[in-house]
């Protein structure tokens, strides 16, 4: 038995396990014991993943009771890397929900379906055919499912989010599958390596493309297939929101590499033109409403969105530019899009920990009334703040890197050896460098707003002024969470080399002539060097430290009330900014997108119509896709079912018709 295969029989061993523990530990120890079991099983994934990027071989062959041949496991150096990436957010999740959950969290259905949920989406990337890759995609929906079903009971909102959840899950399964099954029909079989023989100049192959495109787009939580994503997240616990949007979307974006990338490398044009489309309207999108959102759970879900189209923006722009024969900027921008993959993982996972770690000790999420938990919760603090770094992409963390890589691949993509590629390409790469600067400039005023009103200045509630420090087990987690977000980047030069050997041998020299300086450098390691970071933190960091001791010690806090205040007063939280009026001028820019609705009511003093007792505003910016696009079709379709309770009257003679109607046209159907 190789390591390969030791690693994926150990997984379904501690799967076993974690599902005996679910089941037989009592509650006063079933989180501590389904926790730790739950992030051995994840830990198992890292190190299996790890095995396969270097190189290791092996296959596990799992044989089912269905009329199907044995489901065969081997992740190759890709399956290897997303699998190093979706159980390492998985392992952060399970430790910090030890210390997180309680009540319908800790309940045996919760950490049954937690395992399930971690299996399944670990070994998505271990699939050899399209039977294993299917079944397990729905392992892990299903797992994902019932672990918010869970808390429905506790909260009512919650079912109207399932809903939505499982429709759109469905919606997505549905896209795969028709998009497979073609492919499978003309390769005349399901395994990976027959699908790869297909032309993907054929008409079936373009029809493919675009199901797939939408399957893996929907998990991925790309416009328009991502209305699920504010209502869920929300709803969610902190540690299995981070599971879902820091690994879960990442298989959306395994699914389209696998396809994209290993089966069909070298498709026409257009697909990359849809596909960086579609990734930056959903990166603009995403961010828009991230900004003037006041619930922190609901700005991380649509920044979720916004970082998922910036990762489908580099893999168009990969397949753009490899149909224009511009190898070495194409290669490129897909290392950059496994970047973008990888440090969202690594911040927005360490965020929603983050958030689970406030709704826990201050029990809200609404902005407008936290404050001032900085002081409380400096590690959850510290850690958020780092993560929100990595999220703005601001220099020496993973976001950085990442962006400013696709940033040089699309700069140098519309030229290759001086000579003009495609107008497609020349039209396609200046607005995509757009759409990222604009993305930027906005995730970084989101980002500040999402700290400095939740940490900074003064307590808007009771609540938030009474929180404190949550326990040392949900600490771990977000500390390792920061480090990754400063460590990886500090490492990109390493870390992008190791990306090009896993996306495949052929890419690895073609990377090295764009660098981070542009074309012609010395290469991603040497160019990205760590010294070279870590030196340009230390310049960038040692200044403002500095500059904050001294200003500490020449202006130390008082805490004794002014005797005379000039008929003024100290700051208090009604003169502090909210996220929703820091978010105004945003609102009113974006107005024709993001259609807000206001409510205004003033209370007058008594009788009088001059003198105002007390003003309410109120704002709302509702999702614009949901209610221009599915909420007209819903409608709809509720009409038809009214309509089509009329046929429903009772009456067992008009249901005999019906059933003879039906035959008829069965047999007329299968004569012809």
């Amino acid at each position: 038995m190789t390591a390969l295969e030791a690693g994926l029989l150990g997984q379904l061993l501690l799967l076993v396990l974690a599902v005996a523990a679910a089941l037989l530990t009592p509650t006063r120890w079933r989180s501590r014991v389904s926790g730790t079991v739950c992030t051995l099983l994840a830990t198992a994934g890292v190190v299996t993943g790890a095995i396969a990027l270097s190189g290791g071989t092996g296959s596990l062959t799992i044989p089912t009771a269905l009329p199907l041949d044995p489901l065969v496991l081997s992740p190759d150096k890709l399956g290897g890397l997303v699998m190093i990436v979706v159980s390492a957010v998985g392992a952060l999740a399970a430790l910090f929900g030890i210390g997180s959950a309680r009540v319908a969290s800790a309940s045996r259905t919760a950490w049954l379906s937690m395992a399930v949920f971690l299996f399944g989406m670990q070994l998505v990337p271990a699939a050899t055919d399209v039977v294993s890759f299917l079944l397990l995609w729905e392992i892990m929906t299903l797992g994902s499912t019932a672990l918010l079903l869970a808390h429905h009971a506790t909260r009512g909102t919650v079912a109207s989010a399932l809903v939505w959840y499982s429709a759109m899950s469905q919606l997505s399964f549905f896209f795969v599958l028709a998009g497979f099954a073609m492919l499978a029909g003309l390769a005349g079989g399901t395994g990976f390596d027959l699908l790869a023989t297909v032309d993907p100049f054929s008409w079936q192959a373009s029809v493919a493309f675009l199901l797939l495109l939408l399957g893996f787009g929907g998990k991925a939580e790309l416009v328009p297939l991502h209305v699920w994503v504010p209502r869920v997240l929300p709803e969610a616990p902190g540690h299995v929101a981070a599971a879902m949007s820091g690994a879960m979307v990442n298989i959306g974006v395994y699914g389209a590499l696998l396809v994209f990338v290993r089966m069909l490398p070298n498709g026409p044009a257009w697909w990359g033109v849809l596909i960086m489309a579609l990734g930056g309207v959903s990166a603009l999108y995403g961010i828009l409403q991230a900004s003037v959102a006041s619930n922190l759970k609901v700005l991380l879900a649509y920044s979720t969105t916004e970082n998922m189209g910036l990762v489908f923006l580099g893999l168009g722009a990969s397949v753009l530019l490899r149909a224009d024969n511009a190898t070495a900027a194409a290669d490129a921008a897909l290392v950059a899009a496994l970047l973008l993959m990888l440090s969202h993982a690594a911040f927005k996972s360490t965020l929603f920990l983050g958030a689970g770690a406030v709704a826990r000790a201050a029990g809200e999420m609404n902005l407008d009334r936290l404050g001032g938990l900085g002081s409380r919760m400096p590690w959850t603090a510290g850690a958020f703040g780092a993560a929100a770094m990595g999220a703005a992409a601001l220099p020496v963390t993973s976001g950085f890197v990442a962006e400013w890589m696709l940033l040089q691949a699309l700069i140098h993509g519309s030229r290759v050896d001086g000579e003009v590629v495609s107008v497609a390409a020349s039209v396609a790469m200046p607005l995509a460098v757009a759409v990222i600067a604009l993305t930027a400039g906005l995730a970084l005023l989101t980002f500040v707003k999402a700290y400095g009103i939740a940490f900074l200045a003064r307590p808007r509630s009771p609540q938030a002024e009474q929180a404190r420090e949550v326990p040392v087990i949900m600490r771990i987690p977000l500390v390792i969470g920061a480090l990754l977000v400063v460590g990886l980047g500090l490492l990109p030069g390493p870390l992008a080399v190791a990306i090009g050997g896993a996306v495949g041998p052929e890419f690895t020299p073609d990377v090295r002539i764009i660098g981070l300086a542009g074309v012609d450098a010395r290469g991603i390691d040497a160019v990205l060097d760590p010294t070279t970071f870590v030196v340009l933190a230390g310049l960038l960091l040692a200044p403002v430290l500095i500059a904050v001791f001294v200003s500490a010690r020449r202006h130390p806090t008082r805490i004794s009330p002014l005797p005379w205040a000039g008929g003024g007063s100290r700051l208090r939280p009604r003169m502090q900014y909210t996220a929703t009026s820091y978010a105004e001028p945003l609102v009113r820019v974006f107005d024709d997108v993001l259609r807000p609705s206001r409510d205004v009511e003033v209370t007058h003093v008594g009788e009088s119509r001059y003198l105002v007792e007390r003003v309410h505003v109120e704002q709302t910016v509702s999702d614009v896709v949901e209610t221009r696009l599915y909420r007209p079709v819903l409608n709809l379709l509720q009409r038809f079912g009214i309509l089509a309770r009329r046929a429903q009257n009772g009456s067992i003679h008009r249901y005999l018709s019906y059933s003879f109607v039906a035959l008829l046209s069965v047999l007329i159907v299968v004569s012809l």
